[in-house]
């Protein structure tokens, strides 16, 4: 099952999609409370809405949290250069970055160009605390495909990475697809893609903490609730490892694809032009 986010009035709301048609699930909060009886009723209704004139957001709570993970394929490891982590290395986003699909992203003024990273989400759909990483696997309600944008030189300012995975609208996602219906996400195809142009293809597999592993060791230090979300890193590829470096810039289209779950396409645009007109970050 497709599971979307809708605005209406100025609620969201949680649907199922099916083609164009919409099962409506109820109100974001509510929804997350339970999210497995939430798609048993969606089984059960009968009630539908047309997706044509529907404002499309994230299904996602603003409680929610988004955990991201760094370094976690051997090849990104190599092109960057780091050394393999011990542990996975966990940085935070907020719920107003993401986006879903077709959401312009803005290069911020002091970054010349933004860079992709394909990623896996994963939604979590019961409370997680101390779990081994079998059970923490049972707890995986759906699956997504992610564009972890990210704004380099903001990023490596500091030691902290925060700021520069936080552009607005720079976190994409597609549909959440239930885990009834992906199965196993081992062997997944990882792709994304800049004007048509394939710049990272990998799979999966090539993680070195999987997915049951990584919510086990989020779930060691903080509950992980219903809703959360975890992005599990990206594979070689990515534009600042290039020689020379290829970030994207206004005009670009940017597309990430998880094989059998979902792609998501992002238009990059020029920072609004009333805010140009400031001094440069290097000269203050």
């Amino acid at each position: 099952m497709r599971i979307v986010g809708f605005r209406d009035d100025s609620r969201v709301q949680v649907a199922a999609r099916y083609g164009d048609d919409l099962v409506p699930l109820g109100e974001v909060e509510q929804f997350w409370r339970d999210p497995y009886a939430g798609i048993a009723a969606a089984k059960r209704s009968g009630e539908r809405l047309k997706s044509s004139g529907v404002t499309f957001v994230p299904p996602v709570k603003p409680s929610a949290r988004v955990l991201c993970v760094g370094l976690n394929y051997a090849d990104h490891v190599d092109e960057g250069p780091f050394f393999r982590p011990e542990h996975p290395t966990v940085f935070g986003r907020w719920t107003q970055s993401l986006a879903i699909a077709g959401t312009p992203v803005a290069v911020p003024v002091d970054e010349p160009g933004l860079d992709w990273e394909v990623e896996l989400l994963v939604a979590v759909g019961s409370r997680l605390r101390m779990a081994d990483a079998p059970q923490a696997d049972e707890s995986v309600f759906a699956y997504a495909a992610f564009n972890d944008i990210t704004a380099r030189r903001a990023q490596k300012l500091t030691t902290q990475w925060t700021l520069g995975k936080n552009v607005d609208n720079s976190g994409a996602l597609s549909d959440l697809v239930t885990a009834d219906e992906v199965g196993d996400p081992r062997g997944r195809k990882l792709i994304s893609r800049v004007n048509g142009r394939l710049m990272q293809e990998s799979a999966t597999d090539h993680m070195f903490f999987g997915v049951g592993e990584i919510l086990s060791f989020i779930s060691r230090t903080l509950t992980l609730m219903p809703g959360d979300l975890v992005a599990t890193g990206t594979p070689a590829g990515v534009g600042y490892a290039r020689t020379p470096p290829w970030l994207l810039q206004p005009g670009d289209t940017v597309e990430v694809e998880v094989e059998g779950i979902g792609a998501v396409s992002t238009p990059i645009i020029a920072w609004p032009a009333e805010d140009t007109n400031v001094i440069p970050l290097r000269q203050r």
